[in-house]
Order: structure tokens, then sequence, then C-alpha cells
């Protein structure tokens, strides 16, 4: 679906190129405004921006016309910038920020105020990200209840698309502001984002202290268009593919999205990243993926780490959602659930091994058949956003919860009575008996086929599957391995407490966990 708002940003000026050697004047960069959230303590906040090759430039902090510190830095020479990094402030505000540029005589003062100090997380993706609050669930009442969250600020990024690494944001659709009904739900796939405000107003209810959300998403678009050259290569993706025409919505050229909306943030100090993308690849270097997003997490990681004068953590918590459904016609396609199992690295859990310090939340049950949106853009973002931040609690925040729903423990198969016995790793409950969500690999002369796999009796945290349709060698089992899996809120298993789903899994049938095998069973 083509958002609405798409043409605006598509052709770029590359005027804020690093080697640009014009004066670009004494400046902020162009997301350091009036309102913003910058990074609290234990990390020092970043502030930068451009003046005069070789002048002094002076970045003072004050409250209530205190000064709180000052540091000095100079402008370099080849870049025409500048940088200072703050000592770590408690959270809270406002404060003011002022810089002062000195060259010879003449001096030059730049001012922001109502800055706050908290925790900063950066929101990108697709569609599923870019949708505002006016297209959600509940939308009237959600853009009205502002007044409690006055202290969560928001910034989005415009749509721009550039060839090379820019040094700073071209544009900014929405610079740091306040909640209001307006900037919350401006229209259709146009700013704000619902679920990094709905992630972050679930956040200030927990940490009650300031949160800063930049949204910085485009919809249809794949995640090599997020992703630096550097990972892209790492990965062997082929040189510059081609999206299908019929998913192509948004920008599917390698590294544009990259170079334009993420790599100029890279100075800023961040507490996490949340991410809501893969739709795109179903049909496009699907099978790459499993090395793509990790790729791009650990990418990402570095670049922020090192941008920010290693102020932003190296591991920082990353989450992202789990694919949803959506209605594919009548020939299935494993397009999909695969997908959702690539974007855990082929583990079915998070974090793993190759994914340290993520979160997902779940939301193959979050479908919803009736969209106005169409059925790939459910409106039901605020269980999205709750599943997620209780993922950021448990990771990036060290809560002691629940933040992913069952997943089998150990599989036994159980011959003499047709059975195969799954035993899960937390408590499970059976909300609904669904004779066609488990599946088998039934193998015969080399020829295997999945096999529905009725559910039979379950305990606390074991689950008996009925295997008696497979007279020859059962070879593995899957859950929830469709594109539809079950209707709204209506899968079968879930936790007892947390109301969270059971993750789709493969498995072959080895009485392991099924992401200690890297191997998708076909």
């Amino acid at each position: 679906m083509v958002a609405p708002g798409f043409v605006f940003g598509l052709v770029l000026p590359l005027l804020l190129r690093a080697d640009a050697s014009a004066d670009v004047g004494f400046r902020f960069a162009s997301y350091i405004d009036n309102h913003m959230v910058l990074q609290k303590e234990p990390a020092g906040a970043v502030i930068w921006g451009y003046g005069v090759s070789g002048a002094t430039v002076t970045v003072t902090l004050c409250q209530d016309q205190e000064t709180i510190m000052k540091k000095v830095t100079s402008v370099k020479a080849h870049s025409n910038s500048w940088m200072v990094v703050l000592d770590p402030v408690k959270p809270g505000g406002p404060y003011e920020v002022m810089a002062q540029q000195t060259l010879g005589r003449k001096n030059f003062t730049l001012r922001i105020h109502d800055v706050l100090f908290g925790d900063v997380w950066l929101c990108s993706g697709q569609s599923n990200m870019q949708m505002t609050v006016s297209q959600i669930f509940n939308a009237t009442s959600e853009l009205s209840n502002t007044a409690a969250y006055q202290s969560v600020h928001i910034l989005s990024v415009s749509l721009t698309q550039a060839q090379q690494e820019l040094e700073d944001l071209a544009k900014v659709d929405l610079q740091w502001s306040k909640p209001t009904l307006e900037n919350l739900g401006h229209g259709n796939f146009t700013y704000m984002s619902a679920v990094c405000w709905l992630f972050g107003r679930y956040l200030h209810d927990t940490l009650r202290y300031p949160v800063g959300l930049i949204s910085s998403s485009w919809a249809g678009t794949p995640i090599e268009a997020w992703s630096s050259e550097r990972s892209l290569k790492a990965c062997g993706v082929p040189r510059q593919g081609f999206m299908p025409s019929d998913l192509e919505t948004g920008p599917s050229e390698y590294s544009v999205l990259w170079n334009a909306m993420i790599h100029p943030l890279r100075n800023m100090t961040l507490k996490g990243v949340i991410w809501y993308q893969g739709e795109s690849n179903v049909n496009f270097n699907r099978d790459l993926y499993n090395c793509t997003f990790p790729a791009l997490i650990e990418d990402w990681r570095q670049t922020f780490h090192d941008g920010s004068q290693g102020q932003t953590e190296r591991f920082f918590p990353f989450g992202f959602v789990q694919l949803s459904s959506y209605l594919s016609g009548a020939t299935p396609n494993d397009g999909l659930p695969e997908i959702r199992w690539h974007q855990t690295a082929d583990f079915g859990y998070v974090p793993n091994l190759r994914m340290p310090n993520t979160f997902m939340a779940v939301a193959v049950d979050l479908c919803d058949r009736n969209s106005p949106f169409g059925s790939t853009h459910p409106r039901d973002k605020q269980t999205v956003a709750y599943r997620l931040h209780l993922g950021a609690r448990a990771v990036a925040y060290g809560a002691k919860l629940t933040f992913q729903g069952p997943l089998p423990q150990k599989i036994e198969l159980l011959g003499d009575m047709g059975l195969l016995n799954l035993t899960y790793s937390q408590p499970i409950q059976v909300q609904r008996h669904n004779n066609k969500i488990f599946e088998i690999s039934c193998c015969s002369d080399h020829q295997c086929k999945w096999l529905p796999a009725p559910m039979d009796t379950f305990s606390a945290q074991t689950l008996a599957l009925n295997v008696k349709s497979c007279h020859n060698s059962l070879v593995a089992v899957r859950y929830a391995w469709t594109t539809w899996p079950c209707e709204y809120k209506q899968c079968p298993l879930y936790h007892p407490t947390s109301a969270l789903p059971a993750p789709p899994f493969t498995a072959f049938i080895t009485n392991q966990i099924p992401g200690y095998r890297s191997k998708v069973a076909k």
C-alpha cells in the first residue's frame, strides 16, 4: 500500500556531506532544538553542530539561570563541525543549552530551551512503524490522552534518501515537540509513529521520568535500504537486486535510508532502538534475512557507539516486532512464517547467541481482517507497544518479568502411544484446542510432507500432540507456521499470567529446545 505523502523528500541535495568546505554558519545539528530530550546518566549526552573553521565553541548547560557545566571545543577545519560530550546528568529538567562561537572579536550565541534529560529511543522500520495514532484502534481516545505525558517528547525524521552517508539530517518533519492531538494524528502514515509513541508512553508509566522518541521510518521498504554497505556485504547480499514491482511502494535501493535517515543520527546518545519491519522482505532476499537483520543490529550498535564518542552503549538494547498476519489469498505462502523465524536468527526466541541484548514482541495473534489500511496493517498497536515495553523493561532495565510467551524445552516421541510430548519452559494456558496449528513432518522414501497434529492432553507445562497420522518417520514439528495462524487473540497457547502468546517455532525432533537447531525443518 502506498502511503499518502510519499512524494516529498525523494530528491535530496547533498549539501550536508562531511567534506563540504564552505562555511555553513554557526548552528546546532538539525535535531538539536527546543523541547529535545537528551540521554540521562550514566551516559553523557552529545551536543554538536557546525561553525567557522578554527573558532572556539563554548557549550553551557543552565538551569534556573544557574550554570551547571561548561564544555569548550573548537570547530574542525575539514568538516566545519564541533562536538562536546556533556557530563552525565540525572533525569529531569527543564534546562537551557547555550552554545557560543568565538573567533577573534566576533561572538555568536545559540540557545535552546525546555531541554529534558531522560531515556532516548529511536523507532524505525516500515509502514507498521509509520502508522500514526489517528490510524489505530480507539484513536480519538488515544489522541486526547496526552496531558499526563508532557515529558514524553517526540521527533519525526522526514522521508529522505541519499546515495552517500549524510552527516546531518536534510529535513525534519516534526521538530522536538510535546505530544498534542495535532502532531500525533497528523494523517495516515504521516508522523508521528503510533508504536513509537505508545511504547514511550508505557515506559514513562514505569520510569516516571522524561522519554525522548525519534521516529525514522518509511513504508514499503526492505531491510537493505536501512542497512549500510558494510552489513550487506557481510551477509553476501547480491549487488543491488530489484524488488517485485507489486511490493515496491517505498525506496528499495540499497543503503539509501541508512544514508539519509539513520547515519545522520549516529552522534546522538541513545538508550535503545525499536524496529518494526520485514513484510517487504517476504519475497525479496528472504533467505538472507537471518543474516541481514542481526547484521543491521550489530552495525547500528557499532555506528552509534562510535558516533557518540562511546556514550551510547556498544550493545544497546534493540527491540523488534515479530510480524503479524495478513490475508494472502487461497495459495499458502511460507514466506511470512520464514521471515518470522529469520527475525530471531532461526532460534525462535531472543535474546540468543547471535542477537544478544534484544527483545521481541510476538504479534502473530494480532491480525486485523477488517483493517481499512489492508490486513497487513493491523490497528491494534497498543498491544504491540505493550509487549515491546515488557521486553524493554526486562532487557534494558533489568526488571524480573515475563516478556515472551512459552516455547518447548523438550520434545519427546511417545511411540507406543502415538503422541508427541512437548514440555515447555514456562507454564502454559491452553485457551482453546486447534487441530491444525501444530504440524508434523512425516517422511517416507526421502519425501516428507507436513500433516496436522491435533492437540491431545495437556498439563501445567506439557502438551501432547496426536501423531498417529504419521505411519513412517516423524522428523520435525512446527507451530503457527502459516500466514494467518489464528483469529485476533485466539491462538491456542498463552502464558497464563502475562497473556503473552506462544511464539511460532519449527524444530527437528531431537528432544532439544527448538532454537538450538539453526536449520528450519522444511
